[in-house]
């Protein structure tokens, strides 16, 4: 059976505040799906509306053909994962693991079959005997997940389970969670505020903002072809950096803006001839820049901050206006803060946003 899911019309409403508005989205079945976004956007009640924890003001949502949001929690076919890993702290791994089974009386020989099987599968099966005071964060993490996989259900629920991990598990745990996907072939919702999760995890990401989609997209949709100003600075790190706009000149390859404290800048961006001026920006990403020599053209810098991460480093600086820019360098970079370089930005990688914050693209390839 199909464990595509369709959330059609979603209202979700607590008296006189709108915490979602008319939200509709498709998932494949057997897709991994992030909902990204920061606090208060939506995303983990939009989660808790599909497992049955929140109720709906208006809309429906489906899994396969059939209708769930009018069953309760146990009769939907998902299983969730929550942050917190809400283990009993008196039972066993296989005890915490099998308790859900127990309670809708699965047989035993199936019950061990299940949790035998999603023990293997995380790599657990040693830590079947331990409580969890004698398991690490990332041990325990996996028992929550299995916990979910014994209910073997149409679609898993992971609402910001990597946030009570270090750095360093955290890392290791998103390459276990992208493998148990790719062998379990189940759907999979992943809520984060992290854009690293959400790049390296998701076959699309739904991008959530002031209780509504903003964009959806593959992983480098978003990150290339951002459909506004708030979807290219959330996600990136880091964030794309926005000049001012004084003046916009047509050409035949595109326009030419003038930006304070930077001159012209050259791109291959056609825009409409209602483009609203007033507020718009150009951004350019790290990366779409380069530190170049004195002689060469290019924008002067004055570096505040410099930020070595080995392979590449980050250079914090401000144009002759005061106007922020980050530019990448080489990980063998000699610049240090209160040098002045000369920059020169990759025209055909800038983005154009105008004052509403809707953006516009070059047509060729990066």
């Amino acid at each position: 059976m199909s464990a595509s899911i369709s959330i059609k019309n979603i209202t979700k409403r607590y008296d006189d505040v709108t915490v979602l508005d008319n939200i509709n989205l498709h998932i494949e079945d057997g897709e991994f799906v992030v909902f990204l976004g920061p606090s208060g956007c939506g995303k983990s009640t939009l989660l808790r509306m599909i497992a049955g924890l929140e109720s709906i003001t208006e809309g429906s949502i489906d899994i396969g053909d059939k209708r769930i949001d009018t069953l309760p929690p146990g009769q939907r076919g998902v299983a969730m994962v929550f942050q917190s890993y809400a283990l009993y702290p008196h039972m066993t791994t296989r005890q915490n693991m099998a308790f859900g089974l127990e309670n809708v009386n699965v047989a035993q020989d199936e019950i061990d079959r299940r949790v035998n099987d999603a023990a293997t599968i995380l790599e657990i099966d040693h830590l079947l005997d331990r409580k969890p005071g004698r398991l690490s964060g990332g041990q325990r993490q996996r028992v929550a997940i299995g916990r979910a996989i014994v209910k073997e259900p149409k679609a898993f629920l992971f609402d910001e389970p990597l946030s009570n991990l270090d750095a360093a598990l955290r890392g290791r745990t998103r390459l276990e969670l992208a493998q148990l996907h790719q062998r379990l072939g189940s759907t999979m919702i992943f809520v984060t505020h992290d854009q690293v999760e959400a790049m390296t995890l998701a076959d699309r990401i739904v991008i959530m903002h002031e209780q509504k989609i903003e964009q959806i997209g593959t992983p480098m949709e978003i990150y290339q072809h951002p459909v506004s100003r708030f979807v290219a600075e959330f996600v990136g790190s880091p964030p794309m950096s926005m000049l001012p706009i004084n003046h916009i000149e047509r050409t035949p390859e595109g326009v030419t803006v003038e930006v304070s404290g930077a001159g012209k800048v050259a791109t291959a961006i056609a825009l409409p001839e209602n483009f609203k001026t007033t507020g718009a920006v150009i951004g350019i990403r790290a990366e779409d820049t380069s530190v170049v020599s004195a002689e060469d053209d290019g924008l002067d810098l004055t570096i505040k901050v410099v930020e070595r991460l080995g392979d590449r480093t980050l250079l914090y600086g401000c144009l002759i206006d005061g106007t922020d820019l980050i530019v990448e360098d080489s990980g063998r970079s000699s610049v240090k803060a209160g040098h002045i370089v000369r920059v020169a930005l990759s025209s055909h990688a800038a983005h154009i946003f105008d004052g509403d914050g809707l953006a516009h693209h070059s047509q060729q390839e990066v």
